[in-house]
């Protein structure tokens, strides 16, 4: 057997993507050997990784001046910086998704964190994202609010791979699901092919922990009959929820409706587990990738937490493992004043908002760089 952990986790149905993305992970070739060393099939960015990854590095200053020089806005060269690495990343993974026949070697890039209410705009970007990235194995990341939904089941009608994301609650993941089945059923009514569509559900699980367990702690502390009941519950609630939306992906498509249109070649959306850095020292610098190891499923992993994994992993398929008790501990919520829907409402609206400052720091940052390579060029 393989001793690298990581690698172990592909011969056990899961596909491991790197939750990162910079220009000289990919010139300096070491995403190509993680590919080749360590098993990785697909990488996710999001706004507030490119912030990093551009403010926090010179390795994209030559670009910034040679587009400041030419006028180039800050919002242009946000675009073609990333696109640029997005691109440069999907054809680093392009031989994997040709050998996978489709099923992995993706990156994400996502609609302007601004648009997450507004349909016809997210609509509108991801079309054009699309248009220009001109890659097969790229995914178009649109959070899943209401009115993402609606352009998520726009966009799988026509044949555009999306990654729904910022996903926290259970009826929500069922509605991405939904929406995703329905966009294919739209587009096999159209006579259109569907084997090359892809989609992700971009279930975030850490944060669900890092607002529950504070609440749970303030139970703890109190004493009496619910703080037993509060510790049981501590530390949980977000593998529980992620464990419980497999469940409903076992069904959805496993139904009667999905395998009609798997008859037609459409792919089932995959479950991608998000947020799975551990952000509570007191736990296991793994914890969320041990818990949720199963078949047909993803895991974005931060740079550590995967360095992390390599190092001291144990793989094993824990993902159905305890579901009944699962279920007993998610149930009994409410018996402790905590509301499972009010929280994952509330991340879902901190998780745009924490895509939206990022996306206007970096805005910031690209305009002051261009600001002062104009200076120096007068």
């Amino acid at each position: 057997m393989n001793s690298n952990a990581l690698k172990r986790l592909g011969t056990l149905g899961q596909s491991i993507w790197l939750d990162y993305i910079r220009r000289d992970l990919i010139a300096s070739g070491e995403l190509r050997r993680l590919i080749e060393e360590d098993g990785l099939r697909g990488m996710t960015s999001n706004p507030s990784i490119f912030e990093k990854a551009i403010a926090d590095s010179h390795g994209y200053d030559e670009d910034i001046r040679a587009m400041a020089l030419k006028g180039k806005g800050a919002e242009v060269i946000y675009e073609t910086l990333s696109q640029c690495d997005v691109q440069s990343a999907a054809d680093q993974f392009r031989p994997l998704y040709d050998e996978t026949d489709g099923k992995d070697g993706y990156v994400s890039l996502e609609v302007n964190p601004h648009l997450a209410h507004d349909t016809a705009g997210t609509t509108t970007e991801a079309r054009r994202l699309w248009s220009a990235l001109n890659r097969p194995n790229v995914l178009i990341k649109v959070p899943a609010t209401t009115d993402g939904l609606r352009a998520i089941k726009r966009l799988i009608s026509e044949g555009i791979s999306v990654n729904a994301t910022l996903l926290f609650g259970l009826p929500r993941y069922r509605q991405v699901a939904e929406a995703y089945i329905a966009g294919i059923e739209a587009r096999v009514t159209q006579g259109q092919p569907v084997k090359h569509i892809a989609s992700v559900a971009s279930f975030f699980v850490s944060r669900i922990d890092a607002l529950v367990d504070p609440l749970l702690e303030e139970i703890i502390a109190q004493g009496g009959e619910k703080a037993e009941q509060a510790k049981k519950a501590r530390g949980q609630i977000a593998v529980g929820s992620a464990k419980m939306a497999y469940q409903i992906y076992k069904e959805l498509f496993g139904s009667e409706r999905f395998m009609k249109l798997a008859a037609q070649g459409a792919r089932v959306q995959r479950l991608l587990w998000a947020s799975t850095g551990t952000k509570n020292p007191d736990y296991s610098d793994v914890k969320y990738v041990e818990a949720l190891i199963g078949r047909d499923t993803v895991d974005t992993i931060p740079m550590e937490t995967l360095d992390a994994y390599r190092d001291h992993g144990q793989p094993k398929p824990r993902l159905e493992e305890d579901i009944q008790e699962v279920q007993r501990v998610l149930e009994r919520l409410p018996e402790l004043g905590i509301g499972i829907d009010d929280v994952t409402r509330k991340l879902e609206d901190e998780g745009v908002d924490k895509f939206d400052k990022p996306f206007d720091k970096l805005l910031a940052t690209l305009a002051q760089r261009s600001s002062q390579h104009l200076a120096k060029q007068s």
